[in-house]
C-alpha cells in the first residue's frame, strides 16, 4: 500500500488538483482584467505592446511518482541471508520504498522495479548511479519495455541522486537506532525503520 489508500484515491486527488488549477487560473485572469479595466494609468496608456509583455517560459510539469531515484545500501552483515538494501525515493512526494536483498545484481533490481511500477504506476524516469546493477542489458530492456527514461548521475555531479543519498543516510541512522546491539536482525527491523523514516521526514 502506498501513501494513498488506493488508486481510486490517487485519481480523485489528480482530478481535484486539475479542477482547482483551472479555477484559480480563471480567477487570476478575471482579477487581472478587472484591475487593468479600472486602472486610470492603464487606460490612458492603451493596449500593452508586445515588447512590454512578460516572456513566457516553459514550465515542466512533473506529477507524483513520475521520477524515482534508486540506489543500493550495503553490504551489511548478513541478516537472514540479506546483505543489501535497495532504496527507491520518489522525487516529488519523497515517498521511500526499501527492500532487504541477498545480492545487488540486475535480477533483483528488475524484480524490485516491476513491483514498484505495479503499485505506483510506470514513472517517466529512473535516476541511478553508474553501478553495474543499474547499467546492463537486463535493466535496459525493462526500461525500454515500460517506456521509462534511465538517467545517470555522474561523479562530477552527484547531486543528481542527492535525494537518494540523503534518504540512505537517514534510513541507515534510524535502522542503527532500531536494531541497537542486535545488528544481525537488521532485515527484520527494516519495515519499522522505514515507517519511522516516512513519518519523521
Amino acid at each position: 500500500m502506498g501513501p494513498f489508500p488506493s488508486s481510486k484515491g490517487n485519481k480523485y486527488i489528480l482530478v481535484a488538483v486539475d479542477y482547482l488549477s483551472k479555477w484559480v487560473e480563471a480567477s487570476i485572469y478575471k482579477d487581472a482584467f478587472e484591475l487593468v479595466k479600472h486602472c486610470d494609468s492603464c487606460q490612458r496608456q492603451g493596449k500593452v505592446s508586445q515588447r512590454d509583455e512578460m516572456p513566457q517560459n516553459f514550465i515542466q510539469i512533473c506529477e507524483i511518482f513520475d521520477i524515482w531515484g534508486i540506489d543500493f545500501m550495503g553490504p551489511f552483515p548478513s541478516s537472514k541471508g540479506n546483505k543489501y538494501i535497495l532504496v527507491a525515493v520518489n522525487y516529488l512526494s519523497k515517498w521511500v520504498e526499501a527492500k532487504a536483498l541477498p545480492t545487488n545484481d540486475a535480477r533483483v533490481v528488475v524484480k524490485f522495479l516491476k513491483s514498484l511500477f505495479s503499485r505506483f504506476g510506470t514513472p517517466k524516469a529512473i535516476i541511478s548511479d553508474r553501478g553495474t546493477h543499474f547499467c546492463n542489458d537486463q535493466f535496459s530492456r525493462v526500461m525500454v519495455k515500460y517506456g521509462v527514461t534511465h538517467r545517470l548521475s555522474t561523479a562530477y555531479h552527484p547531486q543528481t541522486s542527492g535525494k537518494v543519498e540523503v534518504t540512505n543516510r537517514g534510513l541507515k541512522h534510524i535502522l542503527e537506532r532500531t536494531v541497537r546491539e542486535n545488528r544481525a536482525l537488521w532485515s527484520d527491523k527494516l519495515d519499522d525503520a522505514l515507517w519511522a523514516f516516512r513519518t519523521a521526514y
